[in-house]
């Protein structure tokens, strides 16, 4: 067996590399630079004797085949994407990453001459704002409704998916995260509330650029849920939605303002717009299908990546807020 993880030097791409490797697997990572930085921030694998890194573009269909052909990949957990901003200000670039780098990866698994399955991470970005659905959880059985290129892209992923499963049985299943947290996310509009903790680690003032509501999840369940999906016999093309703990952005300051009392309350502050994507969701259908999906109370994460953050100040690898 052997694992691809296209994006591994992301923030859910590191945790995941450090799961598979914790397991033993053999890893290919591949990403547009050999950055290990955040991998080394959470575990020693860096320098493992089963971990190859590869560079190069995901909308490289000729490169992307090969890797995957030549390289003995039996696995794929798709990461690789820009997110909602950039998609905004550059859509056709950001179609390019995110929908053509994901079309290539379903042929390249098509094509390998073996069988290879295909974990992806798609986005509850797909979801409209919570006024278009009412005051529910959503499930995968209700109409997708993205408000925004990112949320478009990720949906003609999820239907690609599909279609590869019946014309080509290659079986899936795609991922909706809605605000990931923890060390190394650091990129994004939703990395706010873990760049709020880091500023508190740090002592340095830090103001959240949104409001309103989120689902936040801890990102070592969320790289525990790609590796078990993508470890899985379940056969198909799936979507599920995935869960954490919603809490709003005000109540999430003060949450840390009781983890680290006297710090938090004078250093982060709220203000900006709500995330136009709803964040209630029903994630029993994963459950159901994958055993064994962890979920960390938020309380819990918060003071796990709080202590994390402490630890890499205290031996000088904390790097500054950008």
């Amino acid at each position: 067996m052997r694992v691809l993880v296209t994006g591994s030097s992301g923030c859910i791409g590191a945790w995941t590399v450090k799961q598979l490797l914790d397991r033993g697997f053999d890893v290919l990572c591949y990403d547009q630079e050999a950055d290990l930085s955040r991998l080394g921030l959470i575990s020693g694998h860096v320098g493992s004797k089963q971990l190859e890194v590869q560079t190069g573009a995901i909308e490289d269909t000729t490169r992307v085949k090969a890797l995957v052909k030549d390289g003995g990949v039996t696995h794929i957990l798709h990461l690789a994407a820009v997110l909602m901003p950039f998609c905004q200000a550059q859509p056709v670039q950001g179609g390019l990453i995110d929908v053509i780098g994901t079309l290539n990866v379903f042929e390249a698994a098509r094509d390998a001459g073996r069988a290879v399955r295909v974990v992806y991470a798609s986005s509850s970005a797909v979801w409209g704002p919570e006024d278009a659905y009412g005051d529910r959880p959503l499930s995968e059985k209700d109409s997708p409704l993205p408000g925004t290129h990112y949320g478009v892209f990720k949906q003609a992923n999820e239907g690609n998916a599909r279609i590869f499963y019946t014309a080509n049985s290659i079986s899936s299943i795609g991922l909706r995260p809605w605000t990931v947290y923890g060390v190394g996310r650091d990129r994004g509009l939703t990395a706010d509330p873990t760049l709020a903790m880091k500023a508190v680690a740090l002592g340095v003032p830090f103001q959240i650029r949104v409001s309103g509501h989120m689902d936040l999840q801890y990102v070592e369940d969320v790289a525990e849920t790609f590796v078990r999906c993508v470890l899985s016999d379940v056969a198909g093309a799936h979507v599920f939605n995935l869960v954490g703990s919603i809490v709003e952005m005000n109540a999430l300051a003060g949450l840390l303002e009781k983890h680290r009392p006297g710090v938090a309350a004078r250093l982060i502050t709220v203000s900006g717009p709500q995330v136009p994507v709803s964040y209630k969701m029903d994630g029993s259908a994963l459950h159901a299908a994958v055993p064994g999906i962890p979920q960390t109370p938020l309380e819990d994460g918060i003071r796990q990546t709080l202590d994390r953050f402490d630890r890499l100040r205290a031996e000088g690898r904390l790097a500054p807020l950008a």
